[in-house]
């Protein structure tokens, strides 16, 4: 049982001024224009899930998924009630604060070990939670003889399966059963001329030191590089998985500039190239390739007796690679991304199959260091013509997100913020084909989209490096894992609803440090009074939690010093 009377302070000693209000259904309010503000959102973001984010209070909610997380990450509960009582503004109900310290001590309960005899084994601190999940239809599957009172062995194949069933029964168990050391592979860091960074390397031994997780950092904070790192401490043969053929590439091209490794030890595994080596970078795309119902590409897991897997925007995994996951928990498993949100809620499933949260660090934290580029956030509200506003009003339902993300009021926009940005490298990013084509022309820019090869969209990525063109037209195949270091302009047209995770890539792919120091700045145009502007207000919420204030302007009110 946990001794919940130690952690709370006398009644009459908690401080009355703080940003925070704590209520009993376990929401925080967050006073945004507090002065503790943000040292308060920085201290509850490891446990805390922002909700919603309007002008001048923020909702946060205490979720048990959240505080697994935090109590993974070496976080206990005693941490988080201070964190509360610290900047809470009114007196924390009782009732909330025990269960904060309940449904973190549920975490840890139930372990997986390994046995001499027995193999792979689950053991318990607690013998009642024990007999209590060994009775779920769902658990008694997936485990074998009973060895004692307090263990029960397991089928070492359902080693991530049974972490899935456990997660959802509220009783999340800590993998301590160890992996495999795989194929050993001589890989190491070259350092010369660069170093890692402190928060890289913390990141490195956070991951090492539980063995698999998830590392959550900012968009240009160097993911590959925490990735290399960790390689070089595996020491084995690595699969890595990717979003696509152009991000493959870029992990190679930072493979053999950061690491001792040579061409001929990394391959690639594509719809272009089938290349099985000692580091093999595959995408998710023909991995999950079906063909008479046979996904015939997962034997690449079988090709090799991999040490490391490396899952590259961990948020993306489709469902047939969470399916072969949960078969390789013998191996160790580091995913990467910079938002550790889904749309779909299958959260759970990353924490049970690649594993907690090991490391987050806040963008604010990684853009005070000046490793990412400060950015200014601007939502520009169109106001529909009254033909427009009749035409979206009298829309199919399924329709009017499509309608209003596309109403020509909006292009005309695009084209003065573009005017006005003359010069600066600049992308334009949407989400609805036909519309990106019309801007393209309007504009008479280049357009990367789906259908665009490998070949012209590498050339073209090139040509926006370099300078020689400063404008691009881009569809979602540029969210991720795209390098584009001098674009410090990014103007959002359309997005997918209210995806949360797709608006931070947006703006991380113009948040590298720019040569003269200069803010990025990111537009997100919107039809105002329609759905585009309520899934604007969700898509936002990630990046509010980071700290990013969108300041709202209308688009006939746009200023001179926009372009500044």
């Amino acid at each position: 049982m946990v001794d919940t009377g130690a952690l709370y302070p006398p009644a009459g000693r908690l401080p009355l001024t703080g940003p925070l209000i704590v209520q009993s259904d376990k929401t925080l309010l967050l006073e945004v224009d507090h002065d503790l503000a943000d040292d308060c959102r920085r201290e509850i973001a490891p446990f805390a899930e922002l909700e919603r984010s309007p002008e001048h209070v923020h909702t946060y909610r205490l979720t048990p998924l959240g505080l697994w997380n935090a109590r993974a990450a070496g976080h206990d509960a005693e941490q988080v009630v201070d964190v509360l009582l610290r900047y809470s503004r009114y007196a924390v109900p009782h009732a909330l604060l025990v269960d904060v310290a309940e449904t973190m001590a549920r975490y840890g309960r139930l372990r997986l070990d390994k046995h001499p005899v027995h193999g792979l084994v689950l053991t318990t601190t607690d013998r009642a939670v024990l007999e209590e999940v060994v009775r779920s239809k769902k658990v008694s599957p997936l485990i074998g003889e009973r060895i004692d009172p307090d263990s029960v062995a397991v089928h070492p194949s359902e080693r991530g399966h049974l972490k899935q069933v456990l997660l959802k029964l509220g009783w999340p168990a800590e993998d301590m059963a160890g992996y495999v050391d795989g194929e050993a592979h001589a890989i190491a860091l070259r350092e010369d001329g660069w170093s890692v960074r402190a928060y890289q390397a913390e990141a490195v031994a956070g991951f090492w030191h539980g063995g698999s997780g998830v590392v959550v950092l900012p968009c240009g904070a160097g993911k590959t590089i925490v990735g290399a790192a960790a390689m070089a401490r595996a020491q084995a043969t690595t699969l890595i998985l990717v979003t696509n053929t152009v991000a493959a590439r870029q992990w190679r091209h930072e493979l053999l500039t950061r690491t001792t490794l040579t061409e001929d030890e990394i391959g690639e595994y594509s719809g272009a190239r089938k290349e099985v080596r000692p580091v093999t970078i595959a995408t998710y795309q023909v991995m999950t390739t079906r063909r008479k119902g046979v996904y015939s590409h997962l034997e690449l897991l079988d090709a090799r007796d991999w040490g490391l897997i490396v899952y590259d925007e961990v948020h993306l995994l489709p469902a047939p690679i969470f399916r072969m996951t949960a078969d390789l928990q013998a191996r160790r498993r580091l995913g990467l991304t910079a938002t550790l949100v889904r749309e779909d809620g299958r959260e759970g499933d990353v924490f049970s199959l690649i594993g907690p949260k090991r490391y987050d660090a806040p963008w604010k934290d990684i853009e005070a260091q000046g490793y990412i580029a400060p950015a200014d956030c601007v939502e520009v509200r169109v106001t529909l013509s009254e033909s427009e506003r009749l035409a979206y009003a009298t829309a199919e339902p399924e329709d009017r997100y499509r309608f209003a993300s596309c109403t020509p009021s909006k292009t005309r926009v695009v084209e003065r913020l573009v005017a006005t940005h003359r010069g600066e490298q600049t992308l334009v990013i949407g989400q609805y084909i036909d519309q990106l084509d019309d801007l393209g022309a309007r504009l008479d820019a280049p357009v990367i989209k789906g259908e665009t090869t490998v070949r012209q969209r590498e050339k073209l990525f090139e040509a926006f490096r370099t300078g020689e063109i400063s404008l691009l037209v881009v569809s979602k195949v540029a969210n991720f894992s795209i390098d584009l270091p001098e674009a410090t302009v990014a103007v959002q047209v359309s997005g997918t609803f209210g995806s949360r995770q797709e608006e931070a890539q947006r703006l991380g792919r113009i948040l590298r440090p720019k040569a003269d120091g200069r803010s990025a700045r990111f537009y997100a145009v919107t039809a105002r009074d329609t759905l585009d502007q309520d899934y604007a207000a969700h898509r936002q919420r990630f990046l509010a939690e980071q700290g990013y204030a969108y300041r709202i302007v209308d688009a006939d009110d746009l200023p001179t010093q926009e372009a500044t």
